[in-house]
């Protein structure tokens, strides 16, 4: 196929799009600096411009973008930023797509966990509805800013956990275990969705290529974990001390907004429709995915 792909430079991006080459499709970028070469078009989706020829080349698309999470404090323009480099993003591929005379078969449209907000005692499929929050809130609008491509190609929203990467958001984690600092998060009692980054691009590859999936999917790992197995696995695999606590009123005082959104929230959610669609986990437990992400 040929794929265009934005966010190509992000953790995922960067892996997709090896994975894709590997594959044999052929994948262009999309790209705010001028473009170097052909494999590259120039976009400015904060004024709702993407080449036409982009659209027409593309067979699949796929958008990863968006502002960092883990960058801190979340000021009220980064929270603006944060909102922004998503709905701008899916609202121009969205429109591109509507007007494109032959538009892309399949678009997989980015979207997050945060979706869910903070649930305790639920099991989260993609038939759960929204949760409370800014992240909640975001991921709502992100999903929503691809209808007006609905009617022209399939669009799937990959609803996206914990991604175990030596990066992204589990970096941090992996920062502080090296330095001998590994602590258990708030109760560590709270469910963290994880999903490995082999299996997180394998699952964006399928939608693309192997299913006829449309509308959100959950990209989660099959066994569900919590907080707490998630750092102590990462001290034992990294013959590091998991000593201290950090209690979730200190993460309040210290992030703010964002420890309430990201470490604290309650959330097992479930990949059922990817599971349903035949898809097989290369990294079916948190343990096999932190070793993965050391490797």
């Amino acid at each position: 196929m040929r794929i265009l792909l934005a966010g190509a430079s992000g953790l995922i991006g960067t892996a997709l799009k090896s994975e894709l080459g590997s594959d044999g499709h052929e994948v262009r970028a999309l790209v705010r600096r001028p473009a170097r070469d052909d494999t590259e078009y120039q976009w400015r989706p904060g004024e709702g411009y993407l080449p036409d020829a982009a659209i027409e080349w593309a067979q699949g698309v796929v958008s990863l973008s968006g502002a960092p999470l883990g960058r801190l404090p979340w000021t009220r323009n980064y929270r603006r930023e944060i909102y922004h480099s998503r709905i701008d993003v899916t609202r121009t591929i969205a429109g591109a797509i509507a007007a494109a005379p032959t538009p892309p078969q399949v678009w997989v449209s980015g979207s997050a966990v945060g979706y869910y907000g903070d649930r305790p005692g639920e099991v989260l499929t993609e038939d759960s509805p929204a949760g409370e929050g800014f992240l909640a809130g975001v991921c709502t609008r992100w999903e929503a800013a691809t209808a007006p491509a609905r009617n022209a190609t399939r669009v799937a929203c990959v609803r996206t956990g914990l991604v175990m990467a030596d990066g992204g958001a589990l970096g941090p984690l992996l920062l502080a275990t090296r330095l001998g600092a590994g602590s258990t998060i708030g109760t560590g009692r709270q469910q963290w969705p994880w999903i490995a980054l082999a299996d997180e691009v394998r699952a964006i590859v399928h939608l693309l290529t192997a299913s006829q999936m449309s509308g959100p999917v959950n990209l989660a790992g099959p066994q569900p974990a919590t907080s707490a197995e998630v750092t102590r696995t990462l001290a034992q695999q990294m013959h590091r001390p998991h000593l201290f606590r950090l209690p979730a009123w200190l993460l309040r005082l210290v992030m703010g907004e964002p420890a309430e959104e990201m470490l604290l929230p309650n959330q097992q959610m479930v990949p059922r429709r990817l599971q349903e669609d035949g898809f097989e986990f290369r990294y079916p437990t948190a343990q096999q995915a932190v070793a993965a992400a050391l490797a």
